[in-house]
């Protein structure tokens, strides 16, 4: 992508070059691209420190100084943040649908991110809300297929201790230990479900009964969610959010305090009591 003349070329215009050769990439995730295309060019960027922007379909991707932050517990949504369960959940959502004779488009649309009998009890507001849930519950619970673990969750995990982070999930407690057990994630001793609350996300229950299971307070957990709803209820909660753009576009995810395109650009270390998180977010 780069030519062989850049070589002898001083910073800024190396720098000129990478934005056009992100101009022309136009299948590759910006962020990742950046990262390839300015592996050797030094810690003097353009600008000492401005941020360098790549126009991608139209889009600018800002390239940011990285974040350091310490949090006392981290509260996981589990699909789209520990897995790729999107297929299943789609697929899953237009059965369902057409089974019952609604609009699959608006099922899939509305079902991401929130408990299924709230999703059930707005699509069939007279039907039997219980038992409608074992019948998608059933649907979900088959369809494992295309599932798969998420780039950077197996080494996050491993480098926190237990009792430092739970799930935090929309699904049943059945679908979400099916789903753990599929992706060969061990689960926490205790985490929260659909079950464990009366009101599902975007409400902030859900990340405040998180919280408690960690013996914190919000406001010293650090929320990763690819939903919405979940930043909603994170930042509701008094958490801080960070958001992984796994399922929803960057603009859909802006009231969370950050951005990551997968948790492999999120290292943890142990400090005092706490943990110290390092990433760079984009914009």
């Amino acid at each position: 992508l780069l030519s062989k003349e850049s070589r002898g070329q001083d910073e800024a215009e190396r720098g000129a070059d990478v934005v056009a050769a992100t101009r022309l990439w136009h299948g590759a995730a910006p962020a990742h691209l950046l990262r390839i295309l300015l592996t050797g060019i030094g810690t003097q960027d353009i600008g000492r420190g401005a941020n360098l922007c790549a126009f991608v379909w139209g889009n600018a991707v800002s390239v940011q100084q990285s974040v350091q932050l310490e949090v006392g517990g981290l509260l996981f949504d589990m699909d789209g943040v520990l897995m790729s369960s999107l297929g299943s959940v789609e697929r899953s959502w237009q059965r369902y649908a057409q089974m019952r004779g609604v609009d699959p488009a608006l099922a899939v649309r509305i079902a991401h991110g929130r408990r299924a009998i709230e999703t059930i009890q707005y699509l069939l507001p007279n039907a039997d809300a219980a038992a409608e849930l074992r019948v998608i519950e059933q649907i979900e619970v088959d369809d494992n297929e295309g599932l798969v673990v998420l780039p950077g969750v197996q080494e996050l995990l491993q480098s926190l201790p237990a009792h430092a982070w739970t799930i935090v999930t929309s699904a049943t407690e059945r679908l979400a230990r099916s789903r753990l057990a599929c992706a060969g994630i061990a689960p926490p001793e205790r985490f929260i479900t659909s079950e464990s609350v009366t009101e599902g996300k975007p409400h902030p229950e859900p990340y405040r009964r998180g919280a408690q299971l960690l013996g914190l307070v919000p406001q010293e957990c650090l929320v990763l969610e690819d939903a919405p709803a979940g930043v909603a209820a994170g930042k509701a909660a008094g958490c801080m959010v960070l958001a992984v753009l796994a399922t929803h576009a960057a603009e859909t995810l802006q009231a969370a305090d950050w951005r990551v395109n997968t948790l492999a650009d999120v290292q943890a270390r142990p400090t005092a009591h706490r943990y110290s998180l390092t990433f760079s977010p984009q914009s």
